[in-house]
């Protein structure tokens, strides 16, 4: 059985401690490294490739968020979990500009944790998760990725494998609307709404609509024009 490597960073040595007797008890996790502040866990994240992170949002030496940011840079495959011990809305919202999986108070359960290191582990972003919850920095982030032109201005513009009937439907999906509200906003049956959603799942390799969201937000796809 191949087995997850995981490194954990924070510079409180009893919470690394803790983390540690977590992770030892499992056998498909492989601790490769421990950090006590950010510097030292971008170097043995460099060094060791771990396929998972934990790491506090808060660190001396360079801080979660940028570790996330340049473990990102070097191994995009990396599931980023930042951990916290406040519920922090605008960490929440650079959270998932840097790319992290997940973003966990660290008054989570050992179960919840480790399920949510094997699903990162998978590539999954558990993140949107906490932005459902947070109406404010759904908002801010739709916001943000609402105008391709702008980000095409900094980066090669973008391949978008969606129609634009589907961008659309899936710009009603982040507002929180039903199938059926969609198909009275756009004047079609609730029959198309589901065949535009089954396409949208299948084009983008996603398992349930939230995914399909969120897929669409990191890549800047979704128009957010007149959110209030």
């Amino acid at each position: 059985m191949e087995r997850i490597r995981v490194l954990i960073a924070d510079d409180h040595p009893i919470f690394r401690q803790g983390l540690r007797g977590i992770l030892e008890g499992e056998p498909d996790m492989e601790i490769v490294g421990e950090a006590s502040d950010g510097k030292q866990a971008i170097t043995l994240a460099r060094a060791s490739a771990p396929d998972v992170i934990l790491v506090d949002v808060h660190m001396p030496n360079s801080d979660g968020l940028e570790v996330a940011r340049s473990v990102k840079l070097h191994l995009p495959r990396a599931g980023i979990i930042l951990m916290t011990a406040y519920d922090d809305e605008e960490n929440l919202f650079q959270a998932i500009k840097v790319g992290a999986s997940a973003f966990f108070l660290k008054d989570i359960r050992p179960d919840e944790l480790l399920d949510g290191i094997r699903r990162a582990a998978q590539g999954e972003y558990l993140i949107n998760e906490s932005v459902l919850t947070k109406p404010l920095v759904a908002s801010r982030v739709l916001k943000q990725f609402r105008d391709l032109s702008m980000v095409g201005q900094e980066i090669e513009p973008l391949f978008v494998p969606l129609s634009g009937r589907e961008i659309e439907v899936l710009d009603y999906i982040a507002r929180g609307n039903s199938n059926k509200e969609i198909a009275r906003a756009l004047k079609i049956s609730d029959q198309t709404v589901k065949n535009h959603i089954t396409s949208i799942l299948r084009k983008l390799a996603v398992n349930d609509r939230t995914q399909a969201v969120v897929y669409a937000l990191r890549r800047g796809w979704i128009k957010m024009d007149g959110l209030g």
